[in-house]
């Protein structure tokens, strides 16, 4: 069934566990995920990103927004990282039951009107709005933000954001970061910080850039001939205890296209014969699924749809 983002979240943050907000670029990928939400009975957000929409076009929304109706799961269909007003409009029209307006990379009061602006219009018609307020380090879609550059939340500043904007749910930066390459070793995650911005905004946060990036899927494809660096993600441990402190949306995208292109690979070097697509988009499929499954495991959202 087609919800709201907040409907999701709300009861996830109340009850003390996290929902996956999962990024598709095709039909292999919202089967896998909406499946795997279906056989765990676990609600799920579906996200797409502007450069998926771009590259799906209204064939991609319009299948994502189908399915979603036809599932037996609550599933929330998520504007990620939506760049402007007029992006987030376009979401609206097409169905999306969730948006997010990402201007953390602006100043604070541009980042408060724009949202501020967008709740306007989401709410008008039905649709919760995600915002965020610090920023993380790693690329994502149209930003690129350099270590250095990256900032945390300041716990206070979100209180009064969240009271200014009426955004619905948060996405704070606490020590995540996008892509494959988060740091060596286990990246620090600033729990305490996160505390406290629990304390004093009750709306469900959001953790972006939490991939855990598996060893076994990085060296699988890197068996596979793919080349890819020192790649390091979040602990389970560390998602564990954000989701106990007040976290309730979970972004997971680079463990998906991992596991996607690294059974692609494989099936390919194991026949070079083979063109015939199924062959090797439907095993990449399923690998999608399992990694899903692991994640709503870990978020503890098994059973709650």
């Amino acid at each position: 069934m087609l919800v709201t983002g907040l409907e999701i979240l709300k009861k996830a943050r109340a009850e003390g566990y996290g929902v996956g907000a999962f990024n598709t670029n095709n039909m292999e990928f919202t089967q896998a995920i909406l499946e795997a939400a279906e056989e765990l009975r676990s609600p799920v957000i579906l996200a797409l990103s502007e450069g998926a929409m771009k590259y799906g076009g209204r064939a991609l929304t319009r299948m994502a927004v189908a399915l979603a109706q036809e599932a037996r799961v609550p599933v929330a269909i998520h504007l990620d990282h939506g760049s402007s007003y007029e992006s987030v409009l376009k979401a609206l029209r097409e169905g999306f039951t969730s948006v997010m307006i990402d201007k953390s990379h602006e100043d604070f009061e541009t980042n408060v009107r724009e949202t501020k602006r967008v709740v306007e219009a989401a709410h008008a018609v039905g649709v919760t709005v995600e915002a965020e307020l610090g920023r993380l380090a790693g690329i994502e879609e149209h930003v690129a933000v350099d270590e250095k550059d990256a900032l945390l939340t300041n716990p206070e500043e979100a209180r009064i954001f969240m009271e200014r904007t009426g955004a619905d749910y948060l996405a704070v930066a606490i020590g995540t970061s996008h892509g494959a390459y988060k740091g060596k070793g286990r990246p620090f995650i600033d729990h305490p910080r996160l505390a406290r911005i629990a304390e004093l905004v009750p709306a469900p946060l959001v953790l972006h850039g939490a991939s855990a990036v598996p060893q076994e899927l990085v060296e699988r494809f890197r068996a596979a001939g793919g080349e890819i660096g020192e790649a390091a993600g979040i602990h389970p441990e560390d998602i564990k205890k954000a989701i106990s402190l007040g976290v309730a949306k979970i972004n997971t995208d680079t463990d998906l296209r991992l596991a996607f292109t690294a059974l692609i690979r494989e099936a390919l070097g194991k026949n070079p014969k083979e063109f015939d697509p199924r062959k090797y988009l439907g095993p990449a499929r399923e690998a999608v699924k399992e990694v899903v499954k692991s994640r709503m495991e870990l978020f503890g959202s098994v059973g709650k749809a």
